[in-house]
């Protein structure tokens, strides 16, 4: 069984190979358009979350976030304060990043193995620049749906943290809020870090830099598996941006846009494509999450049933959204 599985292995990685070196065209074409979105989209919006966002966890920021919306995660998610920080920066940064606020968390004893896999479930979402402008703007060319793409996406994170709320419940905290208390614990967790701000900016660069590289390298070997499987598999082309986008998010929305379509199907599509997040997305965070123990069965589960979930809230809202702009 193993030999079999190795020469597979080996059969595949041949095939791969000769791919590459006969077709190399649209090999080129998908690592130039891999660097174009990083360049143009990831490292921009990506990049200087990732620098200050370690550099908060270093200066208290997790406590003084926590603090403020203690009782939201208490009692809406049942999950501790400090958690918070991954969701209110994912929010407006996006993935993979939510795996590195988690891991930073986790590797800083903020978060135990159970609250570090539950929060990775639910603060999954999609950067929101890249939705209003690169997904509403450049592929489907109409900003309304843009919007409501965003609320479907980020509703269902949501639900799925509601969904979620009795899964390894953290211990109840006090739900008093104190902007005095939020400020102490943050003081309290600076003073306590041996680092000096010169090496905490250092490091923060170095990790950020480390973290994006990975991010270009794993979603450039996606964009190469899909470009060979186009090459090599006809389906139906609805059938092979769903495949494209499965693998890599950008990509599939891309060519769903260019579908002979209703507008409607390539909203309730695209909003599916973006909750899944594709391996690609898939991948990037388990790298970065390589060295703890947080589950990753967990958070697959999540995002099929995020994807759901926003597909059918897009089918429900989209009619009544476009009446309400028209």
């Amino acid at each position: 069984m193993k030999k079999g599985l190795s020469l597979g292995i080996i059969i595949l990685l041949l095939f791969i190979c000769k791919e590459i070196l006969t077709e190399s065209k649209s090999i080129m074409d998908s690592v130039s358009f891999s660097l174009a979105i990083f360049k143009n989209n990831i490292f921009p919006s990506l990049f200087p979350f990732f620098v200050l966002s370690e550099i908060m966890v270093k200066c208290g920021m997790t406590e003084f976030i926590g603090n403020l919306l203690k009782p939201l995660m208490n009692k809406l998610f049942k999950i501790k304060s400090a958690a918070a920080f991954v969701l209110v920066m994912s929010l407006i940064s996006g993935n993979p990043a939510n795996a590195k606020y988690t891991r930073e968390l986790y590797l800083n004893h903020d978060l135990n193995e159970n609250e570090a896999t539950k929060i990775l479930c639910f603060s999954c979402f999609a950067n929101p620049l890249f939705i209003l402008g690169t997904v509403a703007l450049l592929f489907l060319n109409n900003k309304e749906v843009g919007v409501l793409i965003l609320l479907c996406h980020y509703i269902g994170n949501i639900i799925i943290g509601l969904l979620l709320r009795n899964y390894y419940p953290s211990a109840k905290e006090t739900s008093h809020i104190s902007l005095k208390t939020a400020i102490f614990e943050a003081h309290k967790k600076r003073i306590s870090n041996q680092e000096d701000l010169g090496k905490i900016i250092t490091n923060s660069l170095i990790n950020s830099i480390n973290t994006l590289l990975l991010i270009l390298g794993v979603m450039t070997m996606c964009l190469i598996i899909t470009t060979i499987i186009d090459n090599n598999i006809n389906l139906n082309s609805v059938l092979q941006s769903l495949l494209n986008g499965s693998i890599e998010m950008t990509q599939g929305l891309k060519y769903i846009s260019l579908e002979a379509i209703p507008l409607k199907l390539k909203c309730i599509l695209s909003v599916m494509i973006l909750s899944f997040g594709g391996i690609s997305v898939h991948l990037q965070i388990t790298s970065i999450l390589s060295d703890t123990k947080i589950k990753y069965l967990p958070f697959l589960l999540s995002r099929i049933l995020h994807s759901i979930i926003s597909g059918i809230l897009m089918f429900l809202c989209f009619d009544l959204w476009i009446d309400f702009f028209n």
